[in-house]
């Protein structure tokens, strides 16, 4: 299987280090102090922990997108903790916190996995316009490449002549070939295709864009459950995954889509991406807590080096920053 262990570059003492996941996502995440635990030592009368802190702790969970069904999952062990004595001081109280967050989120650290012997291991990438499927497209090309897999593009949005322009720009850039059709043209077409010059040319992985749609137009979901079923008249276990790509910064919002698209499509991995913009990262807790998918990867900027694999205690840590 390949890891995604990306290929160390050539060393260049002159060139800067990159900064590492946790660095980056409490940059981007928290903007400065952590909007989580910023100021809670203010709230702590003589020390003690007490109702006043749990319920400031239960209005910045909510407020930062991680819902009411997963802030009541956190906040109630802490509760029963803080009813035990168990929780002395703000210490001990963050403690048990990332304890508890790790907990929910750990599970749903899957790394994607890509099996050699499939070729084509075809991966579909669905979700909502603008979410950003296809530039995690363009950098989990890349993220595959540098793992040495040889990969191929199916540009099946093909009702955007932009998309298709976007993606091959994306080839290019990472050398990859990318397998188009005119504008209009069916998507499932442009996806077989894909997948008969990826046999025939002995391709580990096809990475098949499609077109962004709401979860709610019931038309083109159909459509997406074509393309399912065209790939599976190649290869009966395909589509092997359906990586479904999520905007951070739609909250609760995301998490509709995810359930909606997981029904129609069995999802079995999720990306998301902007979590350097207004997100604050409180959907990664609900995704993981209430839907239980695997997030694969998270996206927390432009560039190709800000996506990373999952990882739990990293994403925790930049949480709690203090």
């Amino acid at each position: 299987m390949f890891g995604f262990k990306s290929k160390p570059a050539a060393k260049n003492d002159s060139a800067p280090e990159k900064p590492g996941l946790m660095q980056r996502l409490r940059t981007r995440l928290n903007r400065g102090d952590s909007w989580l635990t910023y100021d809670l030592a203010n709230l702590l009368p003589g020390g003690r922990i007490d109702a006043t802190v749990l319920d400031e702790l239960e209005t910045r969970l909510i407020t930062a997108d991680v819902g009411v069904e997963t802030t009541e999952r956190i906040l109630s062990g802490l509760r029963k903790q803080v009813a035990r004595k168990e929780l002395n001081n703000l210490d001990a109280l963050l403690g048990a916190l990332r304890s508890t967050l790790l907990e929910i989120l750990r599970p749903v650290q899957i790394p994607l996995q890509i099996d050699p012997k499939i070729r084509p291991f075809t991966v579909l990438v669905v979700g909502v316009n603008g979410a950003g499927k296809t530039t995690t497209i363009g950098k989990l090309a890349r993220h595959l490449k540098d793992a040495g897999a040889k990969v191929i593009l199916a540009a099946a949005d093909t009702f955007r002549a932009a998309a298709v322009e976007q993606l091959q720009i994306w080839g290019e850039r990472n050398g990859v070939p990318v397998i188009s059709q005119a504008a209009g043209a069916d998507p499932a077409a442009v996806v077989f295709d894909a997948m008969e010059a990826a046999k025939a040319r002995n391709v580990n992985v096809v990475l098949a864009d499609t077109a962004g749609r709401l979860h709610t137009q019931t038309n083109l979901m159909d459509e997406l459950k074509k393309v399912r079923r065209v790939m599976s008249r190649v290869d009966p276990a395909a589509p092997h995954e359906v990586l479904l790509v999520l905007d951070a910064s739609q909250g609760q919002n995301a998490l509709q889509q995810a359930r909606l698209f997981h029904e129609a499509l069995q999802v079995t991995g999720v990306v998301l991406t902007k979590l350097d913009g207004t997100a604050k990262g409180g959907i990664v807790l609900a995704m993981a807590s209430e839907l239980r998918l695997p997030i694969r990867f998270i996206g927390t900027g432009e560039t190709i080096e800000d996506f990373d694999e999952f990882d739990a205690e990293a994403f925790v840590d930049a949480l709690l920053k203090r």
